[in-house]
Formats: structure tokens, sequence, C-alpha cells
């Protein structure tokens, strides 16, 4: 009976988590969406998850950023993070561990941190991008087509051993499950490496297609499982990548014909 209820009470925690943080991405994003944003050179809208709203600081605007990002992460990357989780709550019940639950919420905890510090990166490189284009019209005229390139080459890497030998990572049992705290942090820290440098090419296909699009963020999500869960994962990350390419060809030709290049 005691199993029963804490297979019930892993299963439950899980959705909890995961609709909690769809429901809190899918309001935010509205209320960005609902925002509009700044019309620029070469026919696209700069975000204004990138600019501070009147009165805010710029830590404030970090602060803000990094929180809705790792909630972001959280609805994306739960769904093929939990069996991951599983695993390990299983092999901290079978050995008799005394807070099976504590231990997974650390690996949790380590594979997570690795998201937030990925957010960091994004918030400072979104914020040098953004004053850089409205300083210079050129790099604003030029952005739809480098959209389409950032796209390609995401598609592109999706192709090559490097990528492959980062899934083969992301999704093998590991023998070595953690049995204490400590282990589990840095296992999940681990987890979470390999899984950043996996999910690259179709992180930053989120990222410059607008970081606030539910729709690019539900593709992202819907790829990103898929790969690490179906069978032949290699093979569904190549298939990824050619649909990946042809949109990013699509994206270039769009930004061509509206004039990105005077």
């Amino acid at each position: 009976m005691s199993t029963w209820r804490n297979e019930g009470m892993f299963w439950a925690t899980c959705t909890l988590f995961f609709v909690g943080s769809v429901i809190v991405t899918t309001l935010w994003c509205s209320a960005m969406s609902g925002m509009g944003g700044m019309p620029m050179p070469g026919h696209w809208s700069l975000s204004m998850a990138w600019m501070p709203m009147e009165g805010q600081t710029w830590l404030g605007l970090a602060v803000s950023f990094l929180a809705m990002w790792t909630v972001m992460m959280v609805a994306m990357m739960l769904p093929s993070l939990v069996p991951v989780l599983h695993r390990c709550r299983d092999a901290a019940s079978h050995v008799h561990h005394q807070r099976p639950g504590q231990l997974t919420a650390w690996v949790s905890v380590g594979y997570f941190s690795v998201w937030v510090a990925f957010g960091m990166v994004v918030f400072v490189l979104g914020v040098g991008f953004t004053a850089l284009a409205m300083q210079q019209p050129i790099v604003a005229r030029a952005v739809p087509v480098a959209t389409g390139v950032v796209v390609v080459l995401a598609g592109v890497l999706q192709l090559t051993v490097w990528k492959a030998h980062q899934l083969a990572c992301c999704r093998e049992t590991s023998k070595h499950l953690p049995m204490n705290i400590g282990s589990a942090w840095r296992f999940g820290l681990r987890r979470g490496l390999h899984c950043s440098y996996c999910c690259a090419g179709l992180t930053a296909v989120l990222v410059v297609n607008g970081v606030m699009d539910l729709g690019v963020m539900t593709a992202v999500t819907v790829a990103i499982t898929t790969e690490r869960l179906a069978p032949g994962g290699r093979r569904m990350a190549q298939a990824i990548g050619g649909i990946v390419i042809v949109l990013g060809m699509g994206l270039i030709v769009r930004g061509a014909g509206w004039g990105a290049f005077p």
C-alpha cells in the first residue's frame, strides 16, 4: 500500500508542476503578447521582454526574465525528464532510502540549475542585441534573414555526430543512480548539462523566433520530448532537423523578400 501511495504522490507532484508551469507560462506569454512589440526596420517587432517597463530597473527585468525562463523550462523539459526522475525514485526506494522524494527533488534542482544559468546567458545576449538593433538600423533590417540562417544552422546541428552523441547521453539509462543528496544534485547537474548541449539548436530556434511565442514553444517542446523518448531517437532528431532546415530556408526567403537588405 505504501508503494502505491508513493507512486501516486510522484505522478501527482510531476503533474502538478507541469500543469502549473504551463498555466503560468501561458498567462505570462499572453500578457506579453497583449503588450505588442516595437516595430523595427525589416518588418519585425522587438519583444518587450528585453526592455524594462516604466519604473522597472534592469535588475528587476533580469529577475523577472529568469523567473519566467525557469518556469518555462519546467513546462518544456519536465515531460522528457520524468522518466529519469522515476528511475531515481525507484532506485532510492529499492535500497530503502528514507526519503526517495527528497532525493528526486535534488536531482531536479541540479537539472534546472543548468537551465537557470543558460537563461542568464540568453538574457545578457538578448539585451545586448536589443541595444545594438535599436542603435543600428542596418542590424535591425538584417534580423529576418539572420533569423532564418540561425534556424537553418540549428537544423544542420540536428544532423551531426555531435548531436547524436549528446542525445545518446540524454537517452541512456544510467547504472549509477544517486543514493544521497550530494550525488543526486551532481547527477541532476550532469543530466542538465547534457540536455542543454543536446537542445542547444532547438533552444536557439525558440529564442530567435520569439521566446514568448507559445506556438514556437509548443513545437520545440514536442520536438525535444519526441527525440528524447520515442524509439529511434537519432532518426527522429534527423527528421526534425530536416523540417527545421526547410522552415529556416522559408524564413530566409521571406526575409529577403521583405527587403531585409536595402
